[in-house]
């Protein structure tokens, strides 16, 4: 019996062009690319490729690139032998060869690190993989990969490797954000308010009151999919069974008793008494370098934070410490790792030409 592909909502001409497309890239014995926002349903789409193409009954697997580092990612995806690493105590079958003659689902491809993206390419190109450890097998595995990423800007910048690009792109699903499909808004909005009125195990569901709809409608749902189904099942939770659903509750951490702003935020926003709040512009200069590594940046725009909070309060490093919501010890560990340790000359007053001596 063949089973049923994913079911998925939606009737805006967005929606169903795409749907269309994989129908009609589904039969192909050929890898695919889907690409798309958050929350929009990338591994729902995978599975309807895998389920309405010829390997619909062989296995579907899925890994998720992100979720391991590089050498976990490499075992897991590949295999090892016994012996190939300390606690490697048996042979391993890696996700690919598990799924030989089905699917193979790669989530956030673009995470993937450049080693395992060479073994990948001869996977996909000869359907040949090495475990780690030297073995080497063959196998039949198509290849859905997915991101959110500019996987083209990525190639184009050295950080994904071209070649794998163009042997996975042999065709490419986009997917509609929810913004661009509000006809699909409120029945997607029913059939998870009617889920989740079964597993709170209620009689029924009375439906949303006009004001709720207009509140899903007006909303523009970064996360897509995905934030819907929270929202309105959240909402659903909270709600008063009786009655029709009135309030939609976007945003879970809305309260008045909320915290404006962390330690770091509050410290760089208050000025010391006495001294005039530097401009936020001069207070945190922009790394020089906007094409630097994303890991350059982080840590020059750390060093421009410990450097303004530290200036704040005249170099006492307590607190600055206690101002940052740190330990006195974690500070110094951070002054240290930039270079940020004042010298006694910080303390000084500055003399000026008609200062006393």
């Amino acid at each position: 019996m063949t089973p049923n592909p994913p079911s998925l909502l939606g009737e805006s001409p967005a929606f169903l062009s795409a749907l269309a497309h994989v129908s009609r890239v589904a039969p192909l014995e050929r890898p695919v690319l889907v690409i798309g926002e958050r929350g929009t349903g990338k591994e729902l789409i995978a599975a309807r490729l895998h389920y309405l193409s010829q390997r619909w009954e062989r296995p579907f697997v899925k890994v998720n690139c992100a979720a391991l580092p590089e050498s976990l990612l490499d075992s897991e995806l590949f295999g090892h032998e016994a012996g190939a690493f300390t606690g490697a105590t048996r042979r391993q079958i890696g996700r690919i060869e598990q799924a030989d003659g089905g699917t193979l689902f790669l989530d956030e491809i673009a995470t993937a690190s450049p080693a395992v993206q060479e073994k990948l390419l001869r996977a996909v190109e000869y359907g040949e993989i090495e475990r780690v450890g030297g073995r080497t097998a063959t196998v039949d595995v198509r290849v859905v990969g997915a991101t959110n990423a500019d996987l083209p800007a990525l190639a184009a910048a050295g950080r994904f490797r071209a070649d794998l690009l163009d042997r996975l792109a042999f065709d490419v699903v986009t997917l509609p954000p929810l913004r661009a499909r509000p006809a699909d808004i409120p029945p997607l909005a029913e059939h998870f308010a009617l889920g989740m009125v079964r597993e709170l195990e209620r009689p029924l569901f009375h439906g949303f009151t006009a004001a709720a709809l207009d509140r899903l409608r007006g909303h523009d749902w970064p996360g897509n999919v995905r934030e819907l189904r929270n929202a309105v099942e959240r909402s659903v939770a909270a709600a008063d069974p009786d009655e029709p659903l009135d309030r939609i509750v976007l945003d879970p951490f809305d309260s008045p008793w909320r915290p404006t702003a962390m330690p770091m935020a509050r410290a760089l926003a208050a000025p010391v008494p006495d001294r005039p709040a530097a401009p936020v512009d001069a207070a945190i200069p922009a790394p020089a370098a906007q094409d630097g590594s994303i890991l350059d940046r982080v840590r020059d725009f750390e060093a421009a934070l410990l450097r303004e909070a530290l200036e704040r309060h005249r170099f006492n490093q307590r607190q600055t410490a206690d101002a940052l919501g740190l330990g006195y010890h974690q500070l110094r560990g951070m002054l240290k790792k930039h270079g940020l340790i004042p010298s006694p000359q910080d303390f000084q007053p500055k003399l000026t030409r008609n200062s006393a001596p």
